[in-house]
């Protein structure tokens, strides 16, 4: 039996494979209901079609696949044993068609689709939950997808369509990709409270290259503009030790194991409380700038939009001007 199988169906997708022709779906459809009716005229009618088209459709169909697919008995359509076989496919490929519009008839519905969303740790530890805790509200049924990843890691998920947004650091300027600016803020020196920088109030120039630091990783784009930054003031930083946590950096540096160079608005408890403190870096300001990048063609969904401005919400809340 196996044999007989193989040797109707080898013919048909042998045909198949050498025409390099897709199978038109209203032809595959029209052969279902055929199936089911054995009938021209019922079959045109349930389709509300012409006998001839449907006829047309046929002889279309089989041209395709290769072979016979109906034996005619008087005005009786009857699948034979090819048929057969190609019935049980396209009634899989059917149904498959179906639930596709199905689910993308639910995706249109209030409130449905997915929000995928590459953000810097940074942004994972101190501005998403606010925002995610909102948007949620708005949005309860939308699947979120957040992928964690320092600003170059995050414009590369961008530019292979693995997110919709980015939060990040704003990057080079790029044709393809549209940057939102949320907020900037200032990077400066945490030390400890016991530090003579600390005591003292401000930083002697002269001092600066010999201290031991404790920086973000060397792959983040925070570390290659402090780089630039006191490459541009001739200065040389001793990094000894680097770190992919903010958390981490700011407990050493508690301890008085070296100074890092952070944003004080992500010490801002730390810096309340007095076991941290904040001094700016010099006369020059070192600046980043945050905000949204996404593809510049592409237009934001409603959920898209909503995020959008809910991290703009929450930015505008930041302590951004800790001392």
């Amino acid at each position: 039996m196996a044999l007989v199988l193989l040797n109707v169906l080898i013919p048909i997708m042998n045909q198949i494979h050498s025409t390099g022709l897709p199978l038109d779906s209203r032809q595959i459809q029209a052969f279902q209901v055929l199936s089911r009716t054995g009938s021209f005229t019922e079959t045109a009618k349930a389709l509300h079609l012409s006998q001839s088209a449907i006829s047309h459709s046929m002889k279309a169909l089989e041209q395709n696949v290769g072979c016979r697919l109906f034996d005619r008995v008087g005005k009786k359509a009857l699948l034979n044993q090819a048929g057969e076989q190609f019935l049980i496919r396209v009634e899989k490929i059917l149904q498959e068609m179906n639930q596709a519009r199905s689910e993308l008839r639910h995706l249109g519905q209030w409130g449905q689709g997915r929000l995928r969303v590459s953000a810097t740790p940074t942004a994972c530890q101190y501005l998403l939950p606010s925002v995610l805790r909102e948007f949620k509200e708005s949005f309860p049924k939308c699947a979120i997808i957040i992928e964690p990843g320092d600003t170059p890691q995050a414009l590369e998920l961008l530019r292979q369509n693995r997110v919709d947004l980015a939060l990040a650091l704003e990057p080079p300027t790029e044709e393809r990709i549209t940057f939102r600016p949320l907020f900037s803020d200032e990077l400066k020196f945490l030390v400890s409270p016991l530090h003579p920088w600390a005591k003292e109030g401000r930083v002697p120039r002269e001092e600066i290259s010999g201290q031991n630091y404790i920086l973000y990783n060397k792959s983040s784009y925070t570390f290659k503009i402090i780089a630039r930054y006191f490459s541009q003031e001739s200065i040389n930083l001793r990094s000894s030790l680097e770190l992919g946590s903010m958390e981490a950096i700011k407990e050493l540096v508690k301890l008085g194991l070296g100074v890092s160079i952070l944003a004080p608005w992500i010490a801002q408890s730390e810096i309340e409380e007095g076991s941290l403190v904040a001094i700016p870096l010099g006369r020059r300001k070192l600046k980043r700038h945050w905000g949204l990048a996404h593809w510049q063609s592409r237009r934001l969904s409603l959920p898209e939009e909503t995020f959008a401005g809910l991290c703009k919400s929450v930015s505008d809340n930041l302590p951004l001007n800790l001392p």
